[in-house]
Order: structure tokens, then C-alpha cells, then sequence
């Protein structure tokens, strides 16, 4: 099942206050960018976020999910939705332990 539009409208809603927040479709899904960097995904119309240290300290009773067959455990963000700014402190906490993007090389034309 393919995560909704409506979904990620509501996200980005949510999520506003983090800063530059993009979302970016893939195979159906979704990922979601603070500063360039991967700091979730959505899938299923559920939110998945990288489980690092920072943000996994945020949550009193941290869930675990696989957003796809095959993933790694991400963190399973579903009650923390209700609070906004606890959502917004999760983004940032990781994004601020992930490493910056890298560059993005040009193609030379032949």
C-alpha cells in the first residue's frame, strides 16, 4: 500500500517549525529531508525515523518498525504525532547527528 498525499500534507503541516522539511516520492513512498540530509521515511502512511541516539532519548517508550521488507529498524513515530513540538525536536535530533549531504557532481556532456 502506497503512503497518501494526504499523508504527507499533514507532515509537512506538522512539521513546519524544523525548518526546511521536503519530502521526496520514491517507489511509492516517501522520504523526508531536513538540511538535505534523510532523516525519515514514510511508509504505509506511517512514520519511520532514522533511531539515533539523540532522538531515541526523546521518547519515553521508543517503538521500533520496519518501514519496507528487507530495512533496517527505524523508530516507529505514532503517538509522538499528537505533539508537534516533540515531533519537530525528533527531526532535529537527527539531523543534527547525521553526517552533511555530499556534494552533488555534474554530469559532463558528451
Amino acid at each position: 500500500m502506497a503512503t497518501s498525499p494526504a499523508t504527507i500534507a499533514f507532515l509537512m503541516d506538522l512539521l513546519q517549525d524544523a525548518g526546511p522539511v521536503t519530502a521526496r516520492k520514491m517507489f511509492g513512498e516517501y522520504a523526508l529531508y531536513l538540511d538535505g540530509k534523510v532523516v525519515g521515511l514514510v511508509c504505509d502512511d506511517r512514520l519511520f525515523l532514522k533511531p539515533l541516539p539523540g532522538a531515541v532519548a526523546l521518547i519515553a517508550a521508543p517503538r521500533e518498525g520496519l518501514p519496507y521488507p528487507g530495512a533496517k529498524p527505524h523508530l516507529l513515530i505514532e503517538d509522538e504525532l499528537d505533539d508537534p513540538e516533540l515531533l519537530v525536536r525528533l527531526i532535529r535530533a537527527v539531523a543534527a547527528e547525521l553526517p552533511p549531504p555530499n556534494p552533488k557532481t555534474r554530469r559532463k556532456r558528451v
